[in-house]
């Protein structure tokens, strides 16, 4: 399995959001994801392991996990590729919405008196 893959599953995608403000144990993340059970979490934290994205390092009796950031760089090289047609698209937003803007304060000055 590739980060691809393993980011493409909603649970793991919770898990990482769980992890992006810091670390946490393995029952603060099984409480993230309520409707899963403690092995279920388990496999995924476990494929998140696998794949670079998570590590978890002993703390007496607890397994604590932390987010590697290190391991979306994979992603964020796959979508650099694809910025630029967001960039094209959102400037033309920004030019469309200043337009309308332009055309609505035209209109609250030409009204009647």
């Amino acid at each position: 399995m590739d980060v691809f893959e393993a980011v493409a599953e909603p649970n793991r995608r919770t898990l990482l959001d769980a992890l992006r403000t810091g670390e946490r144990t393995a029952g603060q993340l099984v409480a993230a994801l309520p409707g899963l059970t403690q092995p279920t979490v388990s496999r995924h934290l476990r494929i998140l392991r696998e794949v670079g994205l998570v590590e978890v390092r002993a703390d007496a009796q607890r397994r604590v996990y932390a987010l590697r950031a290190d391991g979306l760089v994979e992603m964020d090289r796959w979508i650099e590729q694809y910025r630029q047609f967001w960039s094209a698209h959102l400037d033309a937003l920004v030019a469309h919405l200043d337009a309308r803007a332009s055309e609505a304060s035209g209109e609250e000055g030409s009204g009647a008196r």
